[in-house]
């Protein structure tokens, strides 16, 4: 019989509505869709493996220095936690689970190992989420110090955070930018890369698939995610359910944008039309 409960799609809805979501669970359920052998035995390592680094990292520490420099020397140095260009050419990068294994990922990955385990340890830690560059944050902000897991831990500068900013943006760095991501901004960030990451490739229907619908089951999302899932379900064959998703995603619309909604269900239409 199946186990409702153990199920990751819903778990992660319940988890997504918690009144704090825990990110590192999040982010493992979002690798169970991904990778159907990843059980919750294997989540459960996971975070046992997040517990393990924890206890590796020294007492004591009481700057938000001491904690960018501990935490660093552990994961970037001795764990070998780091990223490179082609890092963001692999799905494995935007998996959690993948990315205790390989100890590689992208930079919204590495800083969600940094931030889960210096926040079991006790620092005061959180993820930054700098445009184009996720990093982590120790401290309040007038003692903020600013570190790059993508990069080892390096330490960043005001001015390198401004570099940051500026190479991704082309404008200012906004104080406001160097605040805590809440848990679900940085889930939503991730499925965005993941969405991305496949859209680049039109043979990775599937991975956009579940990316866009775990995207719905956030408590707040765009409307037009359900077009998304509309047209990837008639991209794979899927006529009938895509047609449908068309039609109702067309009435959510056709008060404010009625050309639109039309256009819509034409091609809703079109997709019926494949059955014939």
């Amino acid at each position: 019989m199946h186990d409702e409960s153990a199920d990751p799609r819903k778990r992660f809805a319940e988890e997504a509505r918690a009144e704090r979501p825990d990110l590192s669970l999040l982010c493992l359920l979002m690798g169970s869709v991904a990778d159907p052998s990843l059980d919750e035995a294997a989540v459960d390592a996971a975070q046992i493996e997040l517990d393990r680094l924890a206890g590796l990292l020294p007492y004591g520490l009481r700057t938000p220095g001491a904690w960018a420099s501990a935490v660093a020397d552990l994961l970037g140095e001795r764990c070998g936690f780091r990223g490179s260009p082609g890092d963001y050419q692999r799905l494995e990068s935007s998996l959690l689970h993948e990315v205790l294994r390989r100890r590689r990922g992208l930079p919204i990955l590495l800083s969600v190992v940094w931030v889960e385990v210096a926040r079991r340890a006790g620092a005061p830690v959180y993820g930054v989420a700098l445009p184009g560059h996720f990093v982590v944050g120790f401290g309040a902000p007038e003692e903020q110090v600013l570190a790059d897991p993508f990069a080892r831990g390096r330490v960043l500068t005001g001015s390198d955070a401004a570099l940051l900013v500026a190479g991704a943006t082309g404008a200012p760095l906004d104080p406001a930018m160097l605040g805590p991501a809440a848990p679900l901004e940085v889930v939503v960030r991730i499925l965005n890369n993941v969405r991305a990451w496949a859209a680049a490739r039109p043979e990775q229907s599937d991975v956009a698939l579940w990316a866009v619908e775990l995207s719905l089951l956030l408590p707040s999302h765009p409307a037009r995610l359900r077009y998304e899932r509309a047209q990837l379900l008639v991209q794979r064959g899927d006529f009938l359910t895509g047609a449908a998703e068309l039609d109702a995603y067309a009435e959510v619309v056709a008060a404010v944008e009625p050309s639109t909604a039309e256009a819509i269900r034409g091609r809703a239409r079109a997709a019926r039309a494949m059955l014939n």
